[in-house]
């Protein structure tokens, strides 16, 4: 199958799911040129989009009548999969040379599943979860992991470079979620060190500021201990990125663990900590909100600290 050339102002983009991250990734699209049409199912939550320019449209698929490149970011395997594959999703309304772009985390096994789909089609299909959280995506400085065939990941490269900063063609499909899952092993565990660091310098008694400046610049800094650290510090729990969608992740990045036959131990400590931490009524915080169920392991009430 051959690719379009993807050129903003020629080029029409869909964008499907305008949550905390897809409403900034798809701004950045708009300004540097592309035409959008957006579905959501709050539409309330695409406003910003629409005020920017962008047209609605009632469903993905006729999103994707209206698109030649589609764009999805939603929250669980479910919803890519009725979102891309349903009676009313985005590949129902693609005629064959357009291509569909799934940025959501998901199963490996799914975006094959849809990569095979598409391709009965003459649709092109491409993996492309994202790492970076709101402040990534607010900034256009995402990592972007991608997997399908090389040539269609090349012709995005206009599209890449507006959403992100370290872009990198993984494979073949299914290859940008196996990295995704890669990327999530690594925070899990290394949110327990951030946490379980910023506790031990509360009960010491250090001021936790002044601990950052020693901490974070030197061989134990970390992204999250930078980016999250000051948010942990000030108790702003807000989400960059979801628990609930974090526990999905970790589920995802175990079953297939399991069904490599390797064993994880860390990853299932963490993920066990966040579905405590989830059960405690914090599903909807950001990652960071760890730290609430680790000090609650101490009885010590961070939040009054």
């Amino acid at each position: 199958m051959s690719v379009m050339e993807i050129r903003p102002g020629q080029t029409r983009i869909g964008w499907i799911g305008t949550g905390v991250m897809g409403s900034s990734m798809c701004s950045h699209l708009i300004a540097r040129g592309f035409t959008a049409t957006v579905y959501n199912r709050t539409r309330a939550k695409a406003d910003r989009l629409l005020e920017q320019g962008a047209a609605w449209a009632d469903s993905p698929r006729a999103v994707a009548r209206q698109s030649d490149v589609v764009f999805s970011i939603v929250g669980f395997p479910r919803d890519v999969r009725e979102t891309i594959l349903g009676t009313d999703g985005a590949l129902a309304g693609c005629e064959p040379g357009k291509i569909l772009v799934d940025m959501t985390t998901s199963q490996p096994s799914l975006a094959v599943e849809i990569a095979e789909a598409a391709e009965q089609r003459g649709v092109h299909s491409v993996d492309a979860p994202v790492s970076g959280g709101d402040i990534g995506a607010r900034e256009a400085r995402l990592s972007i992991m991608i997997g399908g065939r090389k040539e269609v990941v090349d012709a995005l490269q206009p599209c890449w470079e507006a959403m992100g900063k370290t872009i990198v063609y993984q494979g073949p499909a299914g290859s940008g979620q196996h990295t995704k899952m890669v990327n999530q092993t690594l925070i899990a565990t290394n949110m327990i060190g951030v946490c379980e660091a910023l506790l031990y310098a509360y009960k010491a008694g250090l001021d936790l500021p002044t601990v950052m400046q020693s901490v974070a610049p030197g061989a134990a800094g970390s992204w999250s201990l930078s980016n999250l650290g000051p948010r942990i510090i000030a108790n702003n729990f807000d989400p960059g990125f979801f628990v609930e969608h974090f526990i999905k992740d970790m589920g995802i990045a175990l079953d297939e663990a399991n069904r490599m036959g390797l064993a994880l131990p860390g990853l299932a400590l963490a993920r066990q900590l966040y579905l405590a931490l989830q059960a405690q009524g914090h599903g909807r915080d950001g990652t960071h909100a760890l730290q609430l169920a680790l000090a609650g392991l101490s009885a010590i009430d961070w939040r009054a600290r």
